[in-house]
């Protein structure tokens, strides 16, 4: 009998249900069983800010280590976690299909119903500063924890709302507590943002294959063209970057935005074109938001 794929995860609810979802359907395509192997990142125990850590690979180190090792067949990340700078010893085997990708609120109410001064809990420079341009007579309060922890600060009181991915929040069946979701054109997403990848040692051809039934080439094009865009303004996830590609066919369409901090500057801009040019458009995209001082607004917040 053949012996189950070991896959790690982080080992929060919302990334045990996510990757839970993966290795359900990767049994129902190919009848393979699936082991899940728990793994504590390092963003997972520091009290750090993320600001602070910079971001880039701290969720995911600690799994790819594990990978690498031998220690795991294959590893399930939230794809907005994994650093733009490929690494030649690791290949994303698939991007299962994207779940939605927008931002949602956690609250009594809309946005635009909440008091002046009310405090709205994140920890994501992108979305304090999308924030701060929709209302900026609210507090933003900078927090860590999981899903659960952070919805626990809005129904405790201590804070008006929070501000959460919609797909995790889906993932987490909260979707009942979401007062609003952000459309693209009010608060652009995390490159990324709402799908999962699966990553294996680029050495193991049979994996890379196998787990391939998983892939969503749709999702992928998406992706490449929204992480394109942060990889050439050299920001990581905790960059005040947001972009969304949007395929049809052989069209994609591409928006990203840099926003300053306090919300009160942005360069914004939009591209179309083929979805096989998705990471060259990706890449004149973020060159024309550079050339407008999109790196002047990345420098203010990560300096």
């Amino acid at each position: 009998m053949t012996a189950p794929l070991r896959m790690g995860t982080r080992r929060s609810l919302m990334a045990t249900t996510q990757s839970g979802l993966v290795a359900a359907r990767f049994t129902e395509l190919t009848g393979r069983a699936v082991e899940t192997v728990g793994v504590t990142t390092y963003g997972d125990v520091t009290k750090a800010n993320l600001t602070q850590l910079g971001g880039t690979g701290v969720f995911v180190s600690a799994l790819r280590d594990k990978l690498i090792e031998g220690e795991i067949d294959f590893a399930v990340h939230s794809l907005k976690d994994l650093p733009t700078t490929p690494d030649p010893r690791i290949v994303i085997a698939a991007i299962p299909p994207r779940d939605d990708p927008r931002d949602a609120l956690v609250a009594g109410v809309k946005l635009a119903d909440l008091p002046s001064g009310a405090r709205i809990g994140t920890g994501s420079p992108r979305r304090i500063a999308q924030l701060r341009m929709l209302r900026p007579d609210i507090e933003c309060v900078p927090i860590r924890g999981n899903g659960e922890t952070r919805i626990g600060k809005v129904t405790s009181g201590e804070l008006h709302g929070v501000v959460l991915a919609a797909a995790g929040l889906g993932r987490l069946g909260r979707e009942a507590e979401i007062a609003q979701i952000f459309e693209v054109e009010e608060m652009l997403p995390a490159p990324g943002q709402g799908a999962l990848a699966v990553e294996v040692r680029s050495d193991r051809a049979d994996l890379v294959e196998l787990l391939g039934v998983l892939d969503d080439p749709v999702t992928r094009v998406a992706v490449a063209a929204e992480r394109a865009v942060l990889n050439a303004l050299e920001a990581g996830c905790a960059a005040p970057v947001g972009a969304f590609a949007a395929v049809d066919g052989q069209d994609l369409n591409l928006t990203a935005a840099v926003v300053a901090i306090d919300g009160g500057n942005a360069v914004r801009k939009s591209t179309a074109g083929t979805s096989s040019a998705a990471v060259d458009l990706g890449r004149d995209l973020a060159a024309r938001m550079i050339a407008e001082g999109a790196g002047t607004l990345i420098g203010e917040q990560t300096h």
